[in-house]
């Protein structure tokens, strides 16, 4: 298994934005593909780009941004 085609679980945290207990959690429910190495998890890099062509990756996006700037989106848009 080469390093580069995969990511640690705090690198997938990094990359959806959530905590690595997520990512955890995520895993255990089969909504994120990894392998077991040792006492850690690794998710392979197509698995991500998989999240990525289902836009949920974009979704996580849209949902930060509007939570983060919601009431400035508002009068911006009444402008």
């Amino acid at each position: 298994m080469e390093n580069n085609e995969y990511l640690t679980t705090s690198e997938v945290a990094k990359l959806l934005g959530v905590s690595r207990v997520t990512v955890f959690n995520r895993i255990k429910k089969g909504q994120i593909v990894a392998q077991r190495v040792g006492h850690s998890y690794v998710v392979s890099k197509t698995e991500i780009e998989g999240l990525e062509k289902n836009g949920y990756l974009q979704d996580k996006v849209v949902k930060r941004v509007i939570e983060e700037y919601g009431e400035t989106l508002k009068l911006l848009g009444k402008e």
